[in-house]
C-alpha cells in the first residue's frame, strides 16, 4: 500500500512570537565528529546510483560497510527492506545489513508486534549492535516517529541513540531520507506548507492546536516543529522540496530560529537528491538528480504590509545542483570549473509570464529561476503567488541583486543544469479576487495558417519513436527502444542536424547510439541543412541544394533509423521543403523509407514536425489569449506569445503532437491548436521531456517509454463560447505514463496491469486549495491531477489560474463519470499515476490583486 507522509502536529505548535528561540541545541560538542551525513529530500529511486554509492562508500566501501536500518518512521517494513535490496544491489553484503528493531509501533505488514520494540532502545545488546556497524540510515514516513523510538519520555537520549551518536562521532555515516531527513537538525518540521506558514505565522494570531480531521477540512496546514536529533548543527533541514513546494514554510521556520537566522543557512532538499556532509571539511556536496534549495536569513526583516498580516524581505535564495559544494562554515559556494556563468552572458532574452498555476513555463522553482530570470537578460525581476480560495494570501517576488549569478552546463547528455545564488526574495500580502470577464480587451486572432493532409499510407510498416525533448542519455529505454525498431545492434542510422545551430546535438546522440551497441560506421550524420553551423570551417547553407540529391535519396532509403535532433523544428522543414512546398526528393526517400519499415524518430524539435500541424511558437497563455499569430520570431517565439503554427512533416496521422510538455507547461496552445485546426474525433498529444511516444502503426497504437509522461486531450465533447475566446467545458485530459497504451482510432486507454485504480479506494482525503505557482505543491500537471483530484476522495473539482495582470483564465479540473486514477510504485518507492478522463472548463477571468 501507498505510503502517506502525513506530518505529524501534536507534539510542538510554533507560537505567534516571531523572535523567540524556539528550541535549544540537541548535542553542543560537535566540531570532533569525525562522520558523515547523507541527508535525502525523499523520493530515492533505485537506480539513483550516485546516492547509494557515496552512502557505501562512506560507510567504509560495499565490502566492509555494516548498516542499520531503523524503520520506525514508516507504518509498514516495506521500505526498510527495499532499501536493504538496494544496498545488496549496489554491492553490499547482505549479511552486513540489519534492519534494527528501533520503533515505538506496531508495523501492519508483519505477524509480529513491534510496539514492544519502544522498551529495547535502552537495551545494551541493541546498542553493541549499533556500535558495531559503520552506517545507519533512517527510512521515511512520519519523523515524530522516529525521535519518540530514540528519545526517553523526560526527552533525554535512549542508549541505542548515544550508540549512533558515539559511531558518527567515531566516524561512521548517517543517512536517511524525507523523514530521515528531517531530524537530522536540531530545529525539525514536522508539519505544514508554504501558505499555511506564512498565514498562521505572520498574520499576527495565536496557533491553536489543530486536530488531524480538522486539517483535513482546511486548505493548508499552518507549520509545526519540535526538537530533531541534531546530527546536523549547522541550519533547518527540509525535505521534498521541489515537488511539495516547501520554500515558503522553510523560510518562516528559519527566520524563527534566531540562531539559525544569524549564523546559518537553511537547506531544503529536493527528491531523489541529497546533501552530502562533510563535518571534517565543514562542507556539503549535492549528489543525486535535481537540487537543494539554500536560503539565507541573515538580513531578512518582518515587515506590516497590511491590518494584521506582515510580510518578509531581505530574503536570499539559492539553489545548487548536483557537483556543487556548500561551506557551510564561511557560506560560501563552490562550483565545478565546466560550469559557465550565465551573469553578462544570458543566453535567453524573453518577457516570462509570472508563474501562476499549472499553465506557468519553467513552473517548478529552480526552472523558473534559471530560464524566467537569472539566463534571461530582459528580466530583472519575476513573480508568483499563493493564495487560498478565499483570495488571502501573497506575492513573491524574486529580484535579481548585485550578487545574484547562475551557473550553467549540460548534464546526462544535453540536458540543462543550472545552479543560482543569491536572488533576492520578497513575500508581501495580498489579497485577490477573480471575476468573469464580461469584455475581454485582449485581441484573439483565429489562424489563417491551411495544412493539406500528407498521404494517407494505409500500409506503413514502420514506427515512430517521438520524444518530447531534454532525452538523457541514461535513459536506456528510450535509446534501446529505438535502437530495436531500427533492427538492432546491426542498424543503419542517420541523424538529420538541420534544426540546431552547431553539431553538437547530432555528435551526442551519435556517442549515444555507439554507447548503446550500435556500430560506429552505421551512423552518419547527414547533410541536411539551410543554414551553416558554428564552429566549422565549412559553411553548411550550401548544403540546402542537398535535399534534392539524387545521390542522398538514395542513401536514405538504405537506412533503418532516422533522427531528427531538437532546436527550431522551422528549420528541418525548411531543409526538406521546396520553395514551393512540395516534398523535395530526400525528404519523398524518408517517406519511402518509412513506408517501407523504418523507424523515425525526433527530439523536441524533432518531436514536432512528426505531425501534419506543426506547433512551432507560443505559449499556453498567449495562445488562448491572443490566439495566432502569422509571424515568426526565431526561437524567442518559442518561449511565449500568441502560437504559431507551420505544415509539419506529417509523419504522424492521428492527431496534433507537442513537446516539453511539462516543463513550458503547453497544454493551453495544444487546446486552442486543437480546437481550431484539429480532428475532434482524435486526440492529441502532449509529451513530457525526457519521454517518448512510440507509435506502432501496424497495431495503430502509442505506447509510453521512459521517465515521463504523455498528455492526451479529448476535445470530442467539448462546448465553446462562439463569441468569447477561450471559454471551454469538457475538455477531457488523460495523463499516462510508461507501460500503459492507447489505441490510436478508438481512443481506448489501456492502462499498465501492475497499476491499481484508485477510483472509491482514494488514499488521500484532504480539503485542497487552488494551484497558484511556485508555492503550490505538486507544480507539474499529472502530479497535481493525481494527489489533490484522482487519489483525494474529498476533492470533487480543483482549481488553478493561469493570468498576467488584470487577465487571464480559471481553469476547473473535475471528475467525470469516467474520472479514474491508476497507481504504482516506480523506480524503487516513486509514486507513479496515470490520469484518465478528467474534465477541464477553462474560463476567462478578470483579475484583481490589492
Amino acid at each position: 500500500m501507498k505510503k502517506k507522509f502525513v506530518s505529524c502536529l501534536i507534539s510542538f505548535t510554533l507560537l505567534s512570537s516571531l523572535s523567540t528561540p524556539l528550541l535549544a541545541k540537541a548535542q553542543e560538542n560537535t566540531e570532533d565528529i569525525k562522520g558523515s551525513l547523507v541527508i535525502a529530500g525523499g523520493g530515492i529511486g533505485t537506480s539513483n546510483h550516485e546516492i547509494y554509492e557515496k552512502f557505501l562508500s562512506l560507510a567504509g566501501g560495499k565490502e566492509k560497510a555494516k548498516v542499520g536500518i531503523i524503520p520506525a518512521a514508516s507504518t509498514t517494513l516495506q521500505s526498510s527492506k527495499k532499501f536493504k535490496e538496494d544496498l545488496v544491489k549496489y554491492g553490499a553484503n547482505s549479511d552486513s545489513i540489519k534492519i534494527l528493531p528501533v520503533s515505538n509501533h506496531d508495523f501492519s505488514d508483519t505477524q509480529k508486534d513491534e510496539s514492544t520494540w519502544k522498551n529495547q532502545v535502552n537495551d545494551k545488546k541493541l546498542s553493541r549492535a549499533i556500535k558495531g556497524l559503520t552506517a545507519v540510515w533512517f527510512v521515511g514516513g512520519d519523523q515524530t516517529k522516529i525521535v519518540d523510538s530514540l528519545r526517553q519520555n523526560n526527552g533525554s537520549d535512549s542508549e541505542a541513540l548515544k550508540a549512533i551518536w558515539d559511531i558518527y562521532r567515531k566516524g561512521a555515516v548517517i543517512g536517511g531520507t524525507s523523514a530521515g531527513a528531517a531530524i537530522m537538525s536540531d530545529v525539525m518540521i514536522t508539519g505544514g506548507d508554504s501558505l499555511g506558514a506564512l498565514k498562521d505565522s505572520l498574520e499576527n494570531k495565536e496557533n491553536k492546536h489543530v486536530s488531524k480531521n480538522q486539517r483535513s477540512q482546511k486548505e493548508y496546514e499552518p507549520l509545526s516543529i519540535q526538537k530533531g536529533l541534531g546530527f546536523f548543527q549547522h541550519g533547518i533541514i527540509d525535505q521534498h522540496m521541489d515537488e511539495r513546494a516547501r520554500l515558503g514554510r522553510l523560510a518562516v521556520a528559519a527566520y524563527t530560529s534566531e540562531r539559525d537566522k544569524e549564523k546559518n543557512f537553511a537547506y531544503g532538499v529536493d527528491e531523489d537528491t541529497a546533501m552530502v556532509v562533510n563535518n571534517k571539511d565543514q562542507k556539503i556536496e549535492v549528489v543525486g538528480r535535481s537540487g537543494v534549495a539554500v536560503l539565507d536569513m541573515s538580513k531578512a526583516e518582518l515587515v506590516s504590509k497590511q491590518k494584521a498580516r506582515s510580510g518578509l524581505e531581505n530574503i536570499k535564495v539559492s539553489y545548487l545542483s548536483p557537483g556543487d559544494k556548500i561551506n557551510y562554515h564561511l557560506k560560501s559556494f563552490e562550483f565545478p570549473k565546466e560550469r559557465v556563468e550565465t551573469k553578462g552572458f544570458e543566453y535567453y532574452s524573453f518577457n516570462a509570464l509570472p508563474a501562476t498555476g499549472v499553465f506557468t513555463p519553467y513552473g517548478r522553482l529552480k526552472a523558473y529561476l534559471s530560464y524566467s530570470l537569472v539566463d534571461n537578460e530582459s528580466m530583472k525581476s519575476a513573480k508568483s503567488y499563493v493564495y487560498d480560495s478565499k483570495g488571502s494570501g501573497y506575492e513573491i517576488a524574486f529580484q535579481k541583486d548585485n550578487d545574484t549569478n547562475g551557473y550553467w552546463r549540460y548534464t546526462d547528455g544535453q540536458k540543462d543544469d543550472y545552479s543560482i545564488v543569491n536572488v533576492k526574495m520578497d513575500i508581501t500580502p495580498k489579497t485577490f479576487k477573480f471575476q468573469p470577464d464580461r469584455k475581454t480587451s485582449l485581441t484573439y486572432k483565429k489562424p489563417t495558417f491551411s495544412s493539406s493532409e500528407s498521404p494517407a499510407y494505409d500500409s506503413i510498416k514502420g514506427n515512430l519513436l517521438i520524444a518530447g525533448g531534454a532525452l538523457g542519455s541514461s535513459n536506456s529505454s528510450v535509446y534501446n527502444k529505438f535502437i530495436n525498431l531500427a533492427g538492432g545492434k546491426q542498424a543503419k542510422i542517420g541523424i538529420v542536424p538541420a534544426a540546431s545551430t552547431k553539431f553538437d546535438s547530432s555528435n551526442q546522440f551519435k556517442s549515444d547510439l555507439i554507447k548503446y551497441g550500435v556500430k560506429a560506421e552505421n551512423i552518419e550524420i547527414l547533410p541536411i541543412s539551410n543554414h551553416d553551423f558554428k564552429g566549422t570551417s565549412e559553411n553548411e547553407s550550401t548544403w540546402k541544394t542537398n535535399m534534392n540529391s539524387d545521390k542522398l535519396a538514395q542513401k536514405v532509403k538504405g537506412l533503418t533509423g532516422i533522427w531528427f535532433v531538437g532546436g527550431d523544428q522551422t528549420l528541418i522543414t525548411g531543409s526538406l521543403r521546396n520553395e514551393n512546398g512540395s516534398n523535395s526528393k530526400v525528404l519523398q526517400a524518408i517517406w519511402h523509407t518509412y513506408k517501407n519499415g523504418a523507424v523515425l524518430g525526433g527530439t523536441s524539435a524533432g518531436a514536432a514536425i512528426m505531425s501534419n500541424t506543426m506547433l512551432a511558437g507560443g505559449d499556453s497563455y498567449g495562445a488562448l489569449s491572443y490566439g495566432f499569430t502569422n509571424t515568426y520570431d526565431d526561437m524567442n517565439q518559442q518561449e511565449g506569445g500568441p502560437a504559431y503554427l507551420e505544415k509539419g512533416l506529417g509523419f504522424f496521422q492521428y492527431g496534433l503532437v507537442d513537446q516539453h510538455f511539462d516543463n513550458k507547461a503547453r497544454l493551453g496552445r495544444l487546446i486552442a491548436t486543437a480546437y481550431e485546426k484539429g480532428n475532434k474525433n482524435q486526440l492529441s498529444y502532449g509529451i513530457d521531456e525526457d519521454t517518448a511516444m512510440v507509435v506502432n502503426n501496424k497495431e495503430k497504437q502509442i505506447e509510453v517509454v521512459g521517465r515521463g509522461g504523455i498528455t492526451l486531450v479529448d476535445l470530442a465533447k467539448v462546448q465553446a463560447n462562439d463569441k468569447f475566446p477561450s471559454d471551454y467545458k469538457n475538455i477531457l485530459i488523460s495523463c499516462i505514463t510508461p507501460g500503459d497504451k492507447v489505441n490510436l482510432t478508438t481512443k481506448e486507454i489501456v492502462i499498465n496491469p501492475a497499476k491499481t485504480s484508485t477510483r472509491k479506494n482514494e488514499y488521500y482525503s484532504e480539503k485542497v486549495g487552488p494551484n497558484t505557482g511556485l508555492f503550490s505543491p505538486h507544480g507539474v500537471l499529472r502530479k497535481f491531477l493525481a494527489y489533490d483530484l484522482v487519489d483525494n476522495a474529498q476533492s470533487k473539482e480543483i482549481k488553478s489560474y493561469a493570468f498576467n495582470q488584470n487577465k487571464g483564465f480559471e481553469l476547473t479540473f473535475r471528475k467525470s463519470a469516467e474520472s479514474n486514477g491508476y497507481w504504482a510504485y516506480t523506480d524503487g518507492q516513486k509514486d507513479n499515476y496515470s490520469i484518465v478522463k478528467v474534465a477541464l472548463d477553462i474560463k476567462p477571468i478578470d483579475v484583481d490583486i490589492r
